[in-house]
């Protein structure tokens, strides 16, 4: 595994620091080529969001050419409170003025064959293919659950699910609201930055399991399997 492990005192530091790095990060991209991120939804990243929309202007931090897509989302409408992207919407996108156009919500509201038809042609459309049918994004951002599942990755999927080749899958969840469309394993895998923020409590032993060497949850499957990732906690260990 080759990841590190950032730890802060509580969620507003944490909050802080990913987006000052966040931030830090987009200056240097090359903006003749788009950028390409997908977000989470959770508690933390209400806090991260909060924090881009207030430090961006400050640091003259350009959004033009980053792309937003999502690791998972509900099927809900997009006004719903359980939407990722209405979370998104109001917190990051509507304070930051980001153009309608680089907003590649997932369509929770809609047919599930459709929604998937569109949100694969949206994403390879902006990203490039890793050759083996992977769209690579620039940065994925993860939460992480109490079971450590990430994105609408459950540990109650069969282990082989990893090596399922879909770029989003549609999938049952074992909490509400049940029906969601996730990325699959292998744009986790492919991505160039994966990073995680995993803050609140009752996830120690998800956390412990996920950078220890046992177990086999989502996170450590992601962690396993990939270079260049982060873990940004503030959960005691």
């Amino acid at each position: 595994m080759s990841f590190e492990v950032i730890r802060f005192p509580n969620e507003t530091a944490l909050a802080q620091e990913v987006a000052r790095q966040w931030l830090e990060e987009l200056s240097r991209r090359d903006k003749s080529k788009p950028y390409s991120v997908a977000l989470s939804g959770g508690r933390i990243a209400k806090n991260f969001f909060t924090e881009v929309a207030r430090q961006a202007p400050s640091r003259g931090s350009s959004m033009t050419g980053v792309h937003f897509f999502w690791a998972d989302e509900r099927c809900v409408p997009p006004a719903d409170l359980e939407s990722n992207y209405n979370i998104a919407r109001e917190l990051l996108f509507e304070p930051l003025r980001i153009p309608a156009g680089q907003i590649h919500r997932l369509r929770g509201e809609a047919d599930e064959a459709l929604a998937l038809r569109d949100a694969i042609a949206d994403i390879k459309a902006v990203a490039p293919d890793n050759g083996k049918g992977q769209p690579v994004l620039d940065m994925i951002f993860l939460g992480m659950g109490e079971d450590g599942h990430v994105a609408s990755l459950f540990p109650q999927e069969p282990s082989g699910m990893v090596a399922d080749v879909a770029i989003f899958r549609a999938v049952t969840a074992v909490k509400p609201p049940p029906r969601r469309i996730t990325l699959g394993y292998g744009v986790l895998f492919a991505a160039k930055a994966v990073w995680v923020l995993a803050s609140g409590k009752g996830k120690e032993d998800a956390l412990k399991q996920a950078i220890g060497e046992k177990g086999d949850i989502p996170l450590r499957r992601v962690l396993m399997a990939r270079q260049q990732s982060k873990v940004f906690t503030d959960i005691a260990l």
